[in-house]
């Protein structure tokens, strides 16, 4: 992972706009190499503690949980084995069923394997070590 900082905090943090999320991970380099092999996502900065993220044009983070050491949601964290019970992150425009032999391939859990949804997407839903459930979808033609 690349330890060379592109940008200062402070100016990354100025650059963020629109959603983003944080993921709290026990583990940063299985959780980079779940977003990078299955989602396609890519690397903008990292560190051992920390991955700044980018997928589709957006941002998105991983913080590995000594970060959170003096964090609030320190007490929350301990012992959750699944963090993201309830969530869905859904990453539109990525293939579902690629997604799904990458996930494979790499060992993750696929829930569902891509489908055609009434909802106009074919989607997959794949759930990854942390415990976070990811929807690569697609519209349907």
């Amino acid at each position: 992972m690349s330890q060379e900082t592109p940008v200062s905090a402070s100016d990354y943090g100025k650059s963020l706009r629109g959603l983003g999320f944080n993921l709290i991970v026990k583990d940063l380099a299985r959780s980079v190499q779940f977003a990078t092999q299955v989602l396609e996502a890519t690397v903008f900065f990292a560190t051992p503690d920390f991955a700044a993220m980018k997928l589709n044009g957006q941002d998105f983070m991983f913080h590995a949980d000594e970060t959170y050491r003096n964090n609030e949601l320190k007490g929350i964290l301990a012992g959750n084995e699944a963090r993201g019970i309830g969530v869905e992150l859904r990453v539109y425009g990525c293939d579902p069923d690629l997604a799904e032999e990458r996930a494979r391939n790499g060992g993750w859990t696929v829930l569902a394997g891509s489908l055609d949804k009434p909802h106009g997407l074919r989607e997959a839903i794949i759930l990854d070590d942390e415990g976070y459930l990811w929807i690569p979808s697609v519209h349907l033609k």
